[in-house]
């Protein structure tokens, strides 16, 4: 049976140095979206960080409609002024400034799947605030004993790992806090949200495949499934298929209609999730194929909305 297509605007970041043409970053996602019969707007991330979402978005047109948003990370809060502005301009988000943080920030999406990811606790913070002893170790009570991960709301110091993101002992509280506070220092301004403790998992990866998938989820429906993005090219000859039913109804419960989950192998067996975001500042891993990329954004939504009996939609 024929589909239509639909086409799609979106918001990428400009580059730099040349407002007028997109980040080098996202060049071939919007060259791409050109090709399908898309609309690129660019949006200028850097007056956006700063809160000047009005000068961010001087060069969307007025009563551009429907918009998405794919570009560098945003703040939940500047988010959500970059949906006011475009609003004043006839312009609206797809993804609303609730739905954004609930899938990009970790206390938005931790409950939802509960059970399919590592046990975690949080403490609001403001960027260099580091709790003291009494208050992490409150926070590390609520974790199994053992190895922990420090992070903030939304990214890690994984490259970091001994210093400022790897915690062996929840039960050492001076150990616990030169960890927090190596990662207060190192996040600076960026921390978003506040300290997080994740209990630590070990991992393992399938044979001759990747050690963290991807999965891309357009309204509930897995569009893509590729390599993380910090996966070496070299070192991906095939992407694993997890068993993607536990995740399904996490994501559908959690009404976001762009998400990505990031999965990964368990000793024992089990996939776990590593981590949820929005699929709007999610990075696309070297290797992945563009157009099938800008297709979640472009598909027509009765298409998007019917899974196949594999339990993807073809692209």
């Amino acid at each position: 049976m024929p589909t239509t297509t639909a086409t799609a605007t979106v918001l990428h970041c400009c580059d730099p140095m040349n407002e007028r043409r997109a980040d080098a970053h996202f060049a071939a996602e919007a060259r791409q979206l050109r090709a399908a019969g898309g609309t690129v707007l660019l949006v200028d991330h850097d007056a956006l960080l700063a809160g000047h979402p009005e000068r961010a978005v001087a060069r969307v047109p007025e009563g551009a409609g429907a918009v998405w948003y794919r570009g560098w990370m945003v703040p939940a809060q500047r988010y959500a002024e970059l949906d006011a502005a475009l609003r004043r301009r006839g312009a609206e988000l797809v993804v609303t400034p609730e739905a954004y943080r609930r899938a990009h920030e970790l206390p938005g999406w931790y409950a939802t799947f509960t059970g399919l990811t590592p046990v975690s606790g949080w403490l609001p913070t403001a960027p260099g605030e580091v709790p003291g002893p009494g208050r992490l170790a409150a926070l590390a009570a609520g974790l199994p004993p053992g190895a922990a991960v420090v992070k903030d709301y939304v990214k890690s110091r994984k490259h970091e790992w001994d210093e400022a993101c790897y915690m062996p002992d929840l039960g050492d509280p001076a150990a616990l806090h030169r960890v927090v506070a190596r990662f207060v220092a190192l996040q600076d301004e960026f921390l978003a949200g506040g300290v997080v403790l994740r209990a630590f998992e070990t991992f393992v990866a399938p044979r001759s495949a990747a050690a963290e998938v991807r999965v891309w989820w357009r309204d509930g429906v897995p569009r893509l499934v590729t390599a993380h993005p910090d996966s070496p090219v070299a070192e991906v000859p095939e992407i694993p298929e997890p068993d993607l039913a536990p995740v399904r109804a996490a994501v559908a419960a959690l009404h976001c209609p762009f998400v990505t989950t990031d999965l990964a192998l368990r000793a024992d067996g089990v996939w776990r999730v590593v981590e949820v975001g929005d699929g709007q500042v999610s990075d696309l891993h070297r290797d992945v194929d563009q157009a099938a990329f800008v297709r979640l954004l472009t598909a027509d939504q009765a298409l998007l909305c019917t899974p196949s009996a594999s339990g993807t939609t073809p692209a």
